[in-house]
């Protein structure tokens, strides 16, 4: 699934190529990619034509296209959507769910930003914009006003994440996780930061100091910003961003997905471990697994 950097590419490709158009019509195809708005497909068209785009946000992995009509078009990616903005007259993408015809500033019609999913676990739907409960200048979608801000948004506040992660006796991989105490940081990028850190993901965070909080989630920062340098990461076709390009971040990973590779800071082969139905990357000699309690 998409993490922060790669919604971030593609928002701002959004942001360049779809904010200020008009969406003169909307062709929304199938129920499935229109779970999310209750009104049906039929609906989410009708109303997105004569629209226009004011902005392109995003909060974590959540992104929006912010409406003329104080409504958002929430985007939820899954593990395969796409946003790609093509020629009008380009083939069609087998897996196209919605096409939204964009009129161009000088009034002409020759672009489209297509919905394509092949797994079809994402979708779009439209929100009303509420009062952003952590930064009182901004609106977000009403079913993301519950998501914390991300460590690269103007409204991150660390030091009170620090503080509401000390508070908690929980393991520290599944704190980094937490949408309600910081957003955007997923199962890659943990692994990552938890590798930059010296720390396994089964360390319990009241048990750890401050600085160590305050440098996880640092280092959770820069290598977020480090993959978003480089276009995000692509482990296969299915994410790109609004061009269709791949993003390289893959071949700098430290942690994620190098089970029997050698670590590059110490040699040691990384180790693989189960972790909430998925897997967490780590080395042994680095990340020494915490010991646990008996009796």
């Amino acid at each position: 699934m998409p993490e922060l950097p790669e919604v971030e590419v593609v928002r701002r490709g959004l942001a360049d190529h779809v904010v200020g158009r008009a969406i003169v019509r909307a062709d929304v195809r199938g129920h499935r990619v229109a779970r999310r708005h209750l009104a049906g497909p039929a609906d989410l068209a009708a109303r997105l034509s004569g629209t226009t785009v004011a902005a392109a946000r995003r909060r974590g992995k959540y992104l929006w296209l912010e409406l003329d009509a104080d409504e958002a078009l929430v985007a939820h990616l899954g593990m395969s959507g796409q946003m790609l903005v093509e020629p009008a007259d380009a083939p069609l993408e087998k897996h196209a769910h919605a096409v939204l015809d964009l009129r161009e500033a000088d009034g002409k019609q020759s672009r489209q930003l297509r919905f394509v999913d092949q797994r079809t676990f994402g979708g779009l739907f439209l929100d009303e914009l509420v009062p952003d409960a952590f930064d009182a200048r901004e609106q977000v979608p009403s079913t993301v006003a519950h998501i914390a801000p991300d460590p690269l948004e103007a409204a991150y506040d660390e030091a009170a994440v620090v503080r509401r992660m000390k508070a908690r006796h929980t393991e520290v991989k599944r704190a980094l996780l937490d949408q309600s105490l910081v957003s955007g940081i997923g199962n890659i990028y943990a692994d990552e930061a938890l590798w930059r850190a010296r720390l396994h993901g089964e360390r319990v965070t009241s048990t750890l100091t401050k600085p160590a909080l305050a440098g996880l989630l640092g280092h959770a920062r820069d290598v977020m910003l480090a993959a978003l340098g480089q276009g995000g990461t692509s482990f296969d076709a299915l994410y790109v961003n609004v061009n269709g390009a791949s993003g390289y971040f893959e071949r700098s990973l430290n942690a994620y997905g190098r089970e029997g590779e050698p670590c590059r800071r110490c040699g040691r082969l990384m180790r693989r471990e189960a972790f909430m139905n998925r897997s967490s990357f780590s080395c042994p000699r680095c990340q020494p697994r915490p010991r646990r309690r008996t009796g």
